[in-house]
Formats: C-alpha cells, structure tokens, sequence
C-alpha cells in the first residue's frame, strides 16, 4: 500500500513524443526548467527540473522502447493506493485499460483511458 497521505495527488507528468531531443530544449527554453539525461540505451529521455531547487517534476520521453505504447501529449501520473483495485474499478465504471499494471521507478502504474476519453496513468509508489 502506498502512503494514504499522498492518495490522490498528482505526483508526476510527462509527454511521451518521437523527438523528445528537441522538445526538451524547447521547454528549457520557454519555460526555464533544467533537466537530467536518462539513458534509455540507444537513446536518452530526459527529467526536468525546477530550476530553483532542482525538484524533477517532469519526464519528456522518446515514444519507444518502454514509451512505445503511452499515449502522447501530456500525461499525469495520480498516486493510488492499490493500482490493481484501481484497474480494477476502472473498467467496472466504463473505463478502459490502455496499459495493464506493471513495475515502474519503485512501484506499479497502469494507463487508463476515463469514460470521456482522456488519459490518465495511475501510480502506487
């Protein structure tokens, strides 16, 4: 079980995109964040960060790999206390699963898809 504490919260975003190279620079651009290379193998995606403190706060990924499957465009991560209950629930409320539940930096996460269509990934830490 995760923390109850942080149950609900929005803890983490990221946009999976073929050329996450040159979104990267755009967003240190535009909006100031810093980032940290993540080496992917043949390829690096990037965590972003604020540049007061240095919190990452963001992923920008390459849509391969592991990322091949994600829907593009920005996706939250919600902190769940059970992402197997949640996946669950999910479908028996008219959602959908678009990424079963699986291992993911420490936890479990799942990617569902909400009755009016947009995407979501829920997380159990």
């Amino acid at each position: 079980m995760s923390d109850e504490s942080q149950v609900g919260k929005v803890g983490w975003i990221d946009i999976t995109v073929d050329n996450a190279d040159g979104l990267h620079d755009f967003y240190q651009e535009v909006v100031g964040w810093e980032s940290n290379a993540v080496s992917m193998g043949e390829y690096t995606d990037y965590t972003m960060k604020m540049p007061a403190n240095g919190e990452e706060i963001s992923g920008i990924c390459h849509s391969r790999g592991s990322n091949a499957d994600l829907p593009g465009g920005w996706l939250i991560y919600i902190i769940v206390a059970d992402v197997e209950a949640s996946a669950v629930i999910c479908t028996e409320k008219g959602g959908k699963l678009i990424i079963e539940p699986r291992e993911l930096a420490g936890g479990r996460f799942c990617v569902i898809e909400d009755p009016s269509g947009a995407t979501a990934a829920l997380y159990q830490p």
